[in-house]
C-alpha cells in the first residue's frame, strides 16, 4: 500500500490562513479572525466592495472569541495574558483603535449578554469585587460606562438576562452537588424555580422565549438525557420542546431579532440539528444538499435573511460559507486551510465496546491512510474536562497522529457527557478506577480486532487526558509503551486546593463527581506511584495555568527523576490550560512526534530550528 505524503506540522498547527466567519448585524461585513504578523486578529471584510483590513493587532497572543456589537459599529473580543484566564472585554469598532472596557488588574469577565434591542448596551458578569463570584454589571460599549447592576449573593455560578437587559435568572450550586435555578422575588432577593438534584447532569439556561416569561433550559430531570425545556419564570411546570432517549440536547438556534426557536442540536454519532419550526427544517435540507459535513451555524444578520456557515468534515478542513435563504444559495467564503486540501487524510469512524463491567462504552476511531490496517502503532487519544466528550470532525492532532502512521483511538469514557445521566454519574468517584479500565478495554478491543501491536501503544491527552496518561504509566506501568501529557494533575488534593477562586461555588459538584475524602483521592493520585514509571514519559506545562497549576506537573517529574527515572519535561513561559499560540503548538508537537516515533515507531518530520525544544530542570 503507497504511503500518503507528510503533511508539514505547520499546516495542521500553524495559523488558519482565515477562520470563524461571523456575518454582521446589518449584513453588510463579515468579520473572521486571521494572522496580523503571524498572531490571529480579527479582520473585516465589506460584502460590497470586497475590502478586506485587519481590525486589531495584539501581537501576544492570538484572538480566539468575538462577537458582532448590534448596530454593526464595533466587534467586541476576549483576551487574557499569557493564559491566565483573566479575560478582560475589548472593544474594536469599524474605524478607531481597540479599547480595553474592563481594565481591572486579576478580574475576570464570565457571562456576555447582547441584544439587538439595546444594540450600545452589554451585560456582563465581572467578579472585580470579590475573585470567588462574578457579579452582573450593565456597559455602555460606545462609553465604557460600567454600572454595577446585580450583586452575587455569594453563591450565583452563573447569570441569565432577557431581551430588555434585565438579570432574570442565575444558577446556584447547592452543598449536596445539585443545581438551582434561582429568579428574582418581590422582596428583592432570589426564589428557587427549579432544581435539579446531585443525581442528574446537571441544568443549564440556553435562552429566553421572545416574552421574556420563559426560560429554555436543558434538563435531564424526569429523564436519562437532558431535554429542552421551557420553563415559566413564575409559576407553571415546565414543558419538553425536544428530547432524545440517548444524547443530552445541545445548543439552540433562535431568530436574531424576534428571539424564536428555531432549532436544538443533538450531539448524536454526528452533530444533528432538530428543526422546531418548518422553515429552519426547509433550511436544513437545503443546507445538507449543497455540501458535504455537519452544520455549524455561527451567525445571521438582523433580518435572518443571510447565515454564515461552517461545514465539517472528518477528513477535510472546515469550509466556512454564506447561506442566501430566500434563494437558497449556498456561496463559498474560504477554507480554514486550504494548503491541507491536497493531501490525504484520514476518516473518523463511530465504535463501540463492551466494558468489563457489561457498560457499552462509545468512541472513534481513525486508522492511517496508506497503511495496511494490520499491527498498527496505537495513540489512545484521551479528552480533557472529564465532563466533556470526543466528537466526529476534523482535528488537527488526530490528522497529525494518522498521518505519521498511528492508529488514533478517542473513547469516551463513563463520565463523558453527552450521553445521558446514567453514563455520566459512571463516572462519579471513578478516577483512576472504572473511568481508567474503559480506557484500557478499548486498547484490549483495538488489539483484538487485529490492527493495532499491543506492544505499540501509546496514552496521550490534556488536562484529564495528561491525568489518564499519568494513571496509565503509575497505576499500571506496563500496559502502555510511553506516555505524553498534557497539562494534567498529579495529585487531586493539590489540584482542588489550588482551584481557580472563580471555581469555588461549583466546588460542591467536583466533590460529588471526584470525591472529597482526603486519602481516598491520595490513593487516586498518580504521585503516589511515581516510583512505579517505567517506560518513557513527555510532559508538557504552561506556565500560567490557573486550572492545573505548573506545580502539579513539577512535583511528579521532581518525584520521578528523584527516583531515578527519566522524565522529558517542556514549560511553556506564556502559555496557560494548553497551547494557545501555534509557535509553541509546533514546537511541542515537534517533541512529542520524536518521542512517538522512538519508542512506537512512527514518522517523524525532524523539527525545524524553530521547534528545537530545551528540556525543563524544575
Amino acid at each position: 500500500m503507497e504511503k500518503t505524503p507528510l503533511i508539514p506540522r505547520a499546516l495542521l498547527f500553524g495559523n488558519p490562513e482565515r477562520n470563524a466567519p461571523v456575518i454582521s448585524p446589518n449584513g453588510e461585513y463579515i468579520a473572521y479572525l486571521a494572522p496580523v504578523d503571524s498572531v490571529m486578529n480579527i479582520w473585516v471584510r465589506n460584502r460590497k466592495t470586497g475590502e478586506e483590513r485587519a481590525l486589531t493587532s495584539d501581537a501576544a497572543r492570538p484572538i480566539r472569541v468575538f462577537y458582532w456589537q448590534y448596530d454593526s459599529s464595533a466587534l467586541i473580543y476576549l483576551q487574557d495574558s499569557g493564559g491566565d484566564e483573566n479575560f478582560h472585554l475589548f472593544r474594536a469598532p469599524l474605524s478607531g483603535t481597540a479599547v480595553d472596557l474592563t481594565p481591572f488588574e486579576g478580574a475576570r469577565v464570565s457571562d456576555i449578554f447582547l441584544t439587538p434591542h439595546f444594540p450600545n448596551t452589554a451585560m456582563v458578569g465581572l467578579n472585580r469585587r470579590s475573585p470567588q463570584v462574578a457579579d452582573m454589571y450593565r456597559l455602555e460599549l460606545d462609553t465604557g460606562e460600567l454600572t454595577l447592576n446585580t450583586t452575587n449573593p455569594g453563591d450565583i455560578a452563573g447569570w441569565q438576562c432577557n431581551h430588555n437587559t434585565e438579570v432574570c435568572a442565575g444558577i446556584r450550586v447547592t452543598e449536596d452537588g445539585s443545581q438551582q435555578i434561582l429568579t428574582p422575588n418581590q422582596e428583592g432577593g432570589w426564589s428557587v424555580r427549579y432544581t435539579a438534584g446531585p443525581e442528574e447532569s446537571g441544568c443549564n439556561i440556553m435562552g429566553v422565549s421572545p416574552d421574556n416569561q420563559a426560560l429554555w433550559i436543558g434538563s435531564s430531570v424526569d429523564a436519562n438525557a437532558q431535554r429542552l425545556l421551557e420553563l415559566p419564570l413564575q409559576q407553571g411546570e415546565a414543558k419538553v420542546l425536544a428530547e432524545d432517549p440517548i444524547y443530552d440536547a445541545g445548543n439552540i438556534f433562535t431568530h436574531p431579532l424576534t428571539n424564536e426557536l428555531q432549532g436544538v442540536l443533538f450531539v448524536r454519532e454526528r452533530s444533528e440539528w432538530v428543526p422546531l419550526c418548518q422553515e429552519f427544517e426547509e433550511d436544513l435540507k437545503k443546507l445538507t444538499s449543497a455540501h458535504a459535513g455537519d452544520i455549524v451555524l455561527t451567525g445571521t444578520d438582523l433580518q435572518n435573511s443571510i447565515w454564515t456557515v461552517a461545514f465539517v468534515l472528518d477528513n477535510a478542513p472546515a469550509a466556512y460559507c454564506l447561506y442566501h435563504r430566500e434563494t437558497g444559495q449556498v456561496e463559498l467564503l474560504f477554507s480554514s486551510r486550504p494548503e491541507l486540501e491536497s493531501y490525504v487524510l484520514s476518516p473518523m469512524q463511530l465504535v463501540s465496546f463492551t466494558a468489563r463491567d457489561g457498560m457499552q462504552i462509545y468512541g472513534y476511531l481513525t486508522l492511517p491512510a496508506g497503511e495496511e490496517p494490520k499491527n498498527l502503532p496505537l495513540v489512545l487519544l484521551v479528552h480533557g474536562g472529564p465532563w466533556a466528550r470526543d466528537v466526529w470532525g476534523f482535528s488537527s492532532m488526530v490528522q497529525w497522529l494518522a498521518n505519521r502512521g498511528y492508529a488514533v483511538l478517542q473513547i469516551n469514557y463513563r463520565g463523558s457527557t453527552g450521553y445521558g445521566k446514567a453514563y455520566l454519574n459512571a463516572g462519579d468517584m471513578e478516577w483512576a478506577g472504572k473511568m481508567q479500565t474503559d480506557l484500557l478495554d478499548g486498547k484490549q478491543w483495538a488489539v483484538e480486532q487485529g490492527f493495532v501491536d499491543a506492544s505499540k501503544v501509546a496514552i496521550m491527552g490534556g488536562s484529564y487526558g495528561g491525568y489518564a496518561t499519568l494513571v496509565g504509566l503509575t497505576f499500571t506501568p506496563l500496559e502502555f509503551a510511553c506516555g505524553v501529557d498534557i497539562v494534567g494533575p498529579s495529585n487531586i488534593n493539590t489540584l482542588l486546593a489550588t482551584i481557580p477562586p472563580y471555581w469555588k461555588p461549583a466546588l460542591a459538584m467536583f466533590y460529588k463527581r471526584v470525591g472529597s475524602d482526603p486519602d481516598f483521592l491520595l490513593s487516586r493520585s498518580p504521585l503516589t506511584l511515581a516510583d512505579c514509571i517505567e517506560r518513557p514519559l513527555l510532559i508538557a506545562q504552561g506556565a500560567n495555568d490557573p486550572r492545573v497549576k505548573k506545580s502539579e506537573s513539577d512535583q511528579i517529574v521532581q518525584s520521578a527523576r528523584s527516583r531515578g527515572k527519566k522524565i522529558e519535561y517542556l514549560v511553556f513561559p506564556d502559555e496557560g490550560h494548553g497551547f494557545a499560540r501555534p509557535e509553541n503548538e509546533c514546537v511541542f508537537t515537534a517533541a512529542a512526534e520524536v518521542f512517538l516515533g522512538l519508542n512506537l515507531g512512527g514518522r517523524v518530520e525532524q523539527p525545524s530550528p524553530e521547534e528545537n525544544s530545551e528540556p525543563f530542570e524544575c
